[in-house]
Parts: structure tokens; C-alpha cells; sequence
């Protein structure tokens, strides 16, 4: 939201109509909920952090070495996390 002043709900009205407000909030609006007249609460939309296409998606693209699971592997991977007696 730019500039614009986030609408505020009572919490009944919030609750009453939650579906509403969160349609709005998907589309980019804020909404902040208050109780007796002062703000408590803000609802804003989350931002994706990564956009997946789906299992698979870097297929192709993430290579492993060879000796990925050897035992010298795993055992220098527990040594780096203090893991090995």
C-alpha cells in the first residue's frame, strides 16, 4: 500500500466478516483490526519468497559430485557439525 492509510475493523467485524478482509489483503490492501477503538493488530499480504514449478524443478540444473554420499563425505559433513566422538 503507498500512501494510503490502512483500513481499520473492530475485531467483531473482523471476525464477522475475516473472508472479506482477507480476499482484500490478497489483492494488496492492509487491514488493521482494533479493539475499543486502538489499533492491535495489522494484517498484510505475505511475500513468496521463492516461486516453485514443482518437484523436479531443478532437475538438470544442481549437479552432485560423485562421492556425494561416500563415507568420507558424511563423516567430514559430521565433523563440521561437531557430530563425530
Amino acid at each position: 500500500m503507498s500512501g494510503n492509510a490502512a483500513e481499520q475493523f473492530n475485531i467483531h467485524d473482523a471476525k464477522t466478516n475475516l473472508s472479506r478482509i482477507i480476499e482484500r489483503v490478497e489483492h494488496g490492501e492492509e487491514i488493521v483490526i482494533s479493539r475499543a477503538g486502538h489499533p492491535v493488530a495489522k494484517v498484510v499480504p505475505l511475500v513468496r519468497r521463492a516461486e516453485r514449478t514443482g518437484r523436479g524443478s531443478l532437475r538438470d540444473r544442481l549437479v552432485l559430485a560423485p562421492d556425494w554420499d561416500s563415507e568420507v563425505t558424511n563423516t567430514a559433513i559430521a565433523d563440521d557439525f561437531g557430530l563425530m566422538p
